[in-house]
């Protein structure tokens, strides 16, 4: 109620394209609480500058993490920049990391202007005109 819909300042402000990827990752640092914590889970979707994962552990926006990538074992300080919904006892919380790191994932981002129409995405797909995995 009284929220407004465009209201969604987070997606405004977002500065790559967000790609929907399952990463393993490891995160650590603390709770609401103050307690130690080390959870480890899949990002839903991942950017140049962080990603949005789902946890159990509950994190205070702003706080300190280190998000490691489970095949790479890098490490990475983020902080936490948004705070999403909770579903089946997990919350969606979105992580921003220090300085950006768009080699930390090993994936090409496409540019913010992309669109599913850009002549990129119509030569890409030409490219694939079998869905076999051959």
């Amino acid at each position: 109620m009284g929220q407004n819909p465009n209201g969604s300042s987070h997606v405004a402000r977002r500065r790559s394209q967000r790609v929907l990827m399952q990463v393993a990752v490891r995160i650590r640092g603390e709770d609401v609480q103050g307690k130690n914590i080390e959870e480890e889970t899949e990002t839903l979707a991942i950017n140049a500058h962080g990603a949005l994962v789902l946890m159990k552990a509950r994190l205070t926006s702003g706080s300190k993490v280190l998000l490691q990538h489970k095949r790479t074992q890098e490490e990475q300080e983020c902080h936490v920049a948004f705070l999403g919904p909770v579903r089946a006892g997990k919350a969606e919380i979105g992580l921003e990391f220090s300085s950006p790191r768009p080699a930390f994932w090993r994936v090409a981002f496409p540019p913010e202007d992309w669109t599913p129409r850009s002549p990129e995405a119509r030569t890409v797909a030409s490219h694939r005109g079998d869905k076999s995995q051959g």
